[in-house]
């Protein structure tokens, strides 16, 4: 499978993504669990909010599709997402792609 690269824009409703978290975490250990999340984090304060999700995929309209069962997609709290196909070439991930 092909990894993906898929950066999370959220709205600015702090308060929800509290209230929704442990669900969007318990959805992202699923996907973990099951092999298809490889990692997946907030990005630094030092820009707007928003997170980095690197999963496995057939291909980008399929992971999309998957994310959007996302509590926190489903909860309006993501304004925007955008998932490209990574090649990595160095590192521990390498032997993934």
């Amino acid at each position: 499978m092909t990894l993906y690269a898929v950066r999370y824009h959220y709205s600015d409703d702090s308060d929800g993504r509290d209230q929704h978290r442990p669900d969007h975490r318990a959805f992202l250990g699923g996907l973990a669990d099951e092999g298809t999340l490889v990692g997946s984090g907030p990005l630094g304060e030092d820009g707007p909010p928003g997170a980095l999700i690197i999963v496995r995929g057939e291909d980008q309209q399929r992971v999309l599709e998957l994310l959007r069962e996302d509590p926190f997609q489903q909860q309006g709290l993501v304004e925007q997402v955008e998932a490209r196909e990574w090649s990595v070439v160095l590192g521990a991930w390498a032997a993934d792609a």
